[in-house]
């Protein structure tokens, strides 16, 4: 049995095809494909607040392949999630209704709920019940950042500061200092609190710092780590450090919003195991189909 989930992000639309394994009761997923076509919606809806039209074409382009794809790989459920760029273009519905004419429906979600399906991926059965638990996910259009202790949800909160966002100018000094007074309230009653990242930039920043996976980054190494990048031009960072066109830009905004967060979430330490909204989506799917399974 297969699963697909559809991730459509501000800077990038992802489909993740996972193939479901039933073993002694327990039921797990193995990635099966993944694609990522960085769309970049964020530049039309941050900035006009409308989906501009050769994007709003390039997406239903995107949205028929990924069907047919589907269709080929015989997925039997799937579930797609539009996330802080539809959220903010006028025509969001517009292109939801284009999609679903090609055979993909799209729900577009808040901030809390694209958190709780982050935190629904393995990560829910892995965590210890009795730790402080500080969840940060960067897009390009948001960042949403969620409280767990003794294994529930304490807060949450979406922030309009992201990637594509902070580039093209539209985050406001405002948004940045009402995430940092949240922080310290949030966090100034728990001794010890345990970051978690998500989003595909952390996790090339922590491949960055570190040659082990899922190794803990202190602050410190992030820090050297984003003033490393900083010295080297765009250009430099794609044809000297390797980094794709679609990443070399957006890990710097991103590394300034990880470091804030950490900074007055008091983190000493972030992890970030390589998992994001495709993969909780995909655990959501198998929590709806249980029964079936």
């Amino acid at each position: 049995m297969r699963y697909a989930a559809i991730d459509i992000g501000s800077n990038a639309v992802r489909l993740l095809i996972a193939d479901i394994i039933v073993k002694d009761q327990e039921i797990s997923f193995n990635k099966n494909t993944l694609l990522r076509v960085p769309l970049r919606l964020g530049d039309d809806a941050f900035i006009q607040h409308y989906i501009s039209e050769p994007k709003f074409e390039s997406m239903v382009k995107t949205m028929r392949s990924f069907r047919d794809l589907m269709d080929v790989y015989k997925v039997t459920d799937y579930m797609a999630c539009a996330t802080s760029a539809m959220r903010d273009a006028a025509n969001g519905a517009d292109v939801v209704k284009a999609c679903k004419e090609v055979g993909v429906d799209i729900d577009i979600i808040d901030g809390k709920v694209e958190a709780l399906i982050i935190y629904n991926s393995y990560l829910g059965a892995k965590l210890d019940k009795n730790r402080v638990y500080l969840f940060v996910d960067v897009g390009g259009g948001s960042t949403e950042i969620s409280l767990f202790a003794n294994g529930h949800l304490i807060d949450s909160k979406s922030f309009n500061l992201g990637t594509i966002r902070i580039l093209d100018n539209q985050d406001r000094s405002e948004t940045w200092e009402e995430m940092k007074l949240w922080l310290r309230e949030l966090t100034k009653s728990h001794k010890v609190i345990y970051g978690i990242g998500t989003g595909g930039n952390i996790n090339k920043l922590a491949r960055l710092s570190s040659d082990k996976p899922d190794q803990p980054i202190s602050y410190a190494k992030l820090k050297a780590m984003y003033l490393y990048l900083s010295s080297y031009s765009l250009k430099d960072r794609i044809n000297v450090l390797g980094l794709k066109n679609d990443r070399a830009d957006v890990i710097i905004p991103a590394a300034e919003i990880f470091l804030t967060v950490m900074k007055f979430g008091r983190l000493k330490n972030i992890v970030a195991p390589r998992v994001g909204l495709a993969d909780g989506i995909i655990q959501t799917l198998i929590d709806k189909n249980k029964e079936k399974l």
